[in-house]
């Protein structure tokens, strides 16, 4: 349901009753459009009128307050109920830094995250730009939707970097030897466990703060299993283990969590042993890669997607790697 009614001289409100029950204002003004969502209709128009005059007096074009107090505010409003905090907040506090923290949100345009993009295109790869204009686009999106400080998000209207071509680097035969004479074999030693750890990873395509995290409330070997609750996707998976998946944790000596490392540890402590093994370009969570495009060839896609937490089948479909002559095979 839609009503469209004329709030003033060149002002348009409609009002949409969404599936949930809410009602949707919508507001357009001299150029200027903006809606949110309320729970009664009354409310949406009472909001729908304050815009129309505010727009109309040159208040809500835009706050006067900087991008960087928006972004200290999303820090510490939004921030802290994500997963992942501490990494948005730190990539937040380094943004407040930059010249474009200084700009005052009514007089931010297009034009200034796209010089900042081009500038940041010289310092870092485009997948980081990419990552880094999505979160800004965030405190944008609530600055606009939520807090009523601009009337449009500036980042959706310009382009954004060419993502690269997906990694396709695995590790070979050969480099997990030397790795593995680099990291050593006493699991007693932390080093040798952030080794270990990776060899698990190969198995179960689980990711390192998975692997950090793991307890041994959440295994089960009987019935070869893990029981995920924090993920990426902030959704809990279970992981089924493969024989040698269990080998490596009966292997590993008795501590709680299972590999007795943290999270930050594993990164520094495989990358030491990497580089003392001479491998170049190889990152821990190619074992990820390595171990999804293994499980490829054992299991059809849902269940592929089901144990590695991927939701979006598209994502997996790079690492079905057979040729039709191959699938041809298959079909008899």
């Amino acid at each position: 349901m839609r009503l469209r009614t004329v709030v003033g001289e060149d002002s348009v409100a409609s009002f949409r009753k969404l599936p949930s029950g809410a009602w949707r204002a919508e507001v357009s003004k001299n150029g200027i459009r903006k809606s949110n969502s309320f729970p009664t209709r009354a409310e949406a128009r009472e909001w729908a009128a304050r815009q129309e005059y505010l727009i109309g007096t040159g208040e809500g074009q835009g706050s006067t307050q900087t991008f960087g107090d928006v972004m200290d505010r999303y820090a510490r409003e939004r921030s802290p109920k994500k997963r992942g905090a501490h990494w948005e907040i730190i990539r937040l506090e380094r943004f407040q830094r930059d010249d474009i923290a200084r700009i005052r949100m009514c007089d931010l345009t297009p034009g200034h995250f796209a010089q900042w993009r081009d500038r940041r295109l010289g310092e870092v790869a485009p997948a980081s730009v990419i990552r880094e204009l999505q979160l800004m686009s965030s405190v944008l999106t609530v600055a606009r939707s939520e807090w009523g400080l601009i009337s449009a998000n500036p980042i959706s209207e310009i382009r954004k970097p060419t993502k690269p071509p997906p990694r396709d680097r695995l590790p070979t035969a050969a480099e997990i030897e030397r790795i593995r004479h680099a990291a050593g074999e006493d699991l007693s030693f932390v080093q040798a466990r952030a080794f270990h750890a990776f060899l698990f990873s190969i198995e179960t395509a689980m990711r390192a703060g998975e692997i950090a995290g793991l307890t041994w409330d959440r295994v089960d070997l009987k019935r070869r299993v893990v029981q995920l609750q924090h993920t990426k996707n902030g959704r809990p998976r279970a992981v089924p283990l493969s024989s040698e998946a269990v080998r490596l944790i009966e292997a590993l000596p008795k501590m709680d969590p299972v590999f007795g490392i943290q999270s930050r540890q594993l990164d520094v402590l495989w990358r030491r042993a990497r580089d003392r093994a001479g491998v170049d370009g190889l990152t821990f969570h190619d074992a990820r890669a390595e171990a999804i495009t293994r499980l490829a060839k054992k299991l059809d896609i849902l269940d592929l997607a089901r144990m590695v937490g991927h939701s979006d089948l598209k994502m997996l479909q790079v690492y079905y790697r057979d040729d039709a002559e191959t699938i041809a095979r298959r079909l008899d």
